[in-house]
């Protein structure tokens, strides 16, 4: 675990984040007192979107685009 004054901090944050990227932790002291900790996330488990190329693949589409159907309604309302 790194140790680093606010001054330094903030100097340095780009690395402090770095850091806490590759796995390691960072205490920032104010006066000689932690008063924060940079450390790495955790990553979440179980938490992905699930797939959905079968459904996507289920849907069929009916008529005219959506766009087109807009775009008449917009001259229709012009006229």
């Amino acid at each position: 675990m790194n140790r680093l004054n606010m001054r330094e901090a903030r100097r340095r944050f780009s690395q402090i984040v770095d850091a806490a990227q590759r796995g390691r932790s960072t205490v920032i002291t104010r006066r000689g007192r932690q008063v924060a900790r940079v450390d790495p996330i955790a990553p979440a488990e179980g938490k992905s979107l699930p797939d959905l190329t079968d459904f996507r693949s289920s849907i069929k589409v009916k008529g005219k685009p959506l766009s087109a159907t807009v775009s008449d309604r917009r001259r229709e309302g012009r006229y």
